[in-house]
């Protein structure tokens, strides 16, 4: 009687989806977005430093990977992950590929172009994001997820490719690019993460930008100020937190958040932005009292400061989102295309602030 043996080639050349796609952990390569690296895991914001500090929310917040990216190179035609988030979050207003999902881009022809999204299915997820790429060496670009956290991350590539760390160093790490604020700054509600304004604001100047953005809870908490003070290399520091302050938050917390951040860093620019003007505050007078009171509060302390301060900017609500009432899902969190106008209008300031 003959028997039969199935050999490791004859049984890939059956099951061809099987053994094509080889894993690496991601702890092997750069991680962009980071304040520094004193976090009590690799995909989180907030050092250890502050746990039992900062007030439970922020930490909280802290341990979601929003403006978080992972930067390598490879030769591979597909491109896979596997990735498990650490809470499984959902929203009623958001995506889960936002929300939870990744996010690639790949430099090509002298920009970073958008690839495909890996979309979530729970907390352990594993995606083939892109395949059937012609063959050649590329230098990449992943987003993490904007409103979860991430404890466990692998690429995965043709099993015969190389992967690597990447060759060019972009999006630059010097002087980067330091944002604080809201929901909106942390990216509620993109579809994707790269399509938050921290993420859209990166690729367009090429130089990391820092998210420190706590949905519901840019509060000027003065830790966090002092946490941004000790990024001595910053380029620039954006302040976006008014929809999440009150009146007398404003006047009574904005001059020592600012003069906390000046504590080692006299030259640094600060650029100040005002609350959006929400498109349902056209008929939600409340609210729309409450904006303009805020905004025209802000604009006060910038005059203030600015006596004093010649590196202290402002941009005015008037142009960040246009007047069509079009940019948000839900009257207040930006959709993708209010993120691309906002990015565009902010581009255009910090392009004169950081030449």
């Amino acid at each position: 009687m003959k028997q039969w043996y199935v050999t490791p080639l004859f049984l890939l050349f059956l099951l061809p989806g099987l053994a094509q796609v080889r894993f690496y952990d991601a702890v092997d390569f750069p991680l962009l977005g980071k304040i520094n690296d004193s976090t009590e895991t690799r995909y989180e914001r907030l050092p250890a430093s502050l746990k039992g500090i900062s007030r439970q929310p922020v930490w909280e917040l802290g341990k979601n990977t929003s403006g978080l990216a992972l930067r390598f190179r490879t030769n591979s035609t597909s491109i896979a992950a596997k990735w498990k988030v650490l809470n499984d979050y959902s929203m009623n207003h958001m995506t889960a590929t936002g929300i939870k999902g990744l996010d690639l881009y790949a430099w090509t022809n002298g920009k970073w172009q958008f690839v495909n999204s890996a979309r979530p299915g729970g907390k352990s997820n594993q995606q083939t994001i892109i395949s059937h790429m012609a063959a050649g060496e590329r230098e990449y670009l992943l987003y993490l997820p904007l409103y979860d956290g991430v404890v466990g991350l692998q690429v995965g590539v043709d099993s015969t490719a190389f992967i690597g760390k990447p060759l060019l160093q972009l999006p630059s790490t010097q002087n980067p690019v330091v944002c604080y604020g809201t929901s909106i700054t942390q990216g509620g509600c993109a579809t994707r993460p790269g399509m938050s304004y921290t993420s859209i604001l990166e690729r367009k100047l090429n130089r990391e930008v820092i998210n420190l953005g706590f949905s519901g809870n840019g509060r000027l908490d003065y830790e966090i100020a002092e946490l941004m003070a000790r990024r001595t290399d910053a380029g620039l520091f954006i302040l976006d937190f008014i929809p999440n302050v009150t009146l007398e938050e404003v006047q009574g917390r904005t001059a020592t958040f600012i003069r906390k951040l000046r504590a080692h860093n006299p030259e640094i620019p600060i650029l100040m932005v005002e609350s959006i003007i929400f498109p349902h505050s056209l008929f939600d007078q409340q609210m729309f009292n409450t904006v303009t009171d805020k905004n025209k509060a802000l604009r006060k302390e910038y005059e203030l400061l600015r006596k004093t301060d010649r590196n202290i900017y402002y941009l005015s609500a008037a142009t960040l989102i246009g007047t069509d009432g079009e940019p948000t899902v839900d009257g207040i969190h930006l959709t993708d295309l209010g993120f691309l106008r906002f990015s565009d209008a902010l581009q255009q300031v910090v392009r004169r602030i950081i030449r």
